[in-house]
């Protein structure tokens, strides 16, 4: 059975930072961190790609890190410069895929989820 666990997440003023990690139960070669804020729809964070190139959503870019240790089966996020509006429930995903470079530009890849760990920033 696939686990994915977060942990990482809590309080912190604006101008922090998170390093959020995500334990996995095997290897996947598409991970990423995603996010959901109330009464907002979950939107992609940042990716990891099977060729280990790394994708960001705007908001986040030159702010966030995603990394990953294959041997550790972890995935984590570093998450500096910490704005209000990155409140939000963050999910740690994971799913393969076919190509040896990309992770399916769709949601298909996504077969598992963690169960979330909560970022609040005060502004």
């Amino acid at each position: 059975q696939v686990h994915l666990a977060e942990s990482g997440g809590g309080s912190v003023q604006a101008g922090g930072s998170l390093r959020l990690s995500c334990v996995a139960s095997g290897y996947f070669n598409c991970m990423g961190w995603f996010r959901q804020a109330p009464g907002q729809e979950r939107e992609e964070v940042a990716i990891i790609n099977p060729n280990g190139s790394t994708d960001y959503a705007d908001s986040v870019k030159g702010r966030f890190t995603i990394s990953k240790d294959n041997a550790k089966s972890t995935l984590d996020l570093q998450m500096n410069s910490l704005k209000f509006e990155d409140t939000a429930m963050y999910y740690c995903a994971a799913g393969s895929s076919f190509s040896s470079y990309w992770c399916p530009r769709d949601s298909s890849w996504r077969n598992y989820w963690g169960q979330g760990t909560q970022v609040t920033v005060s502004s």
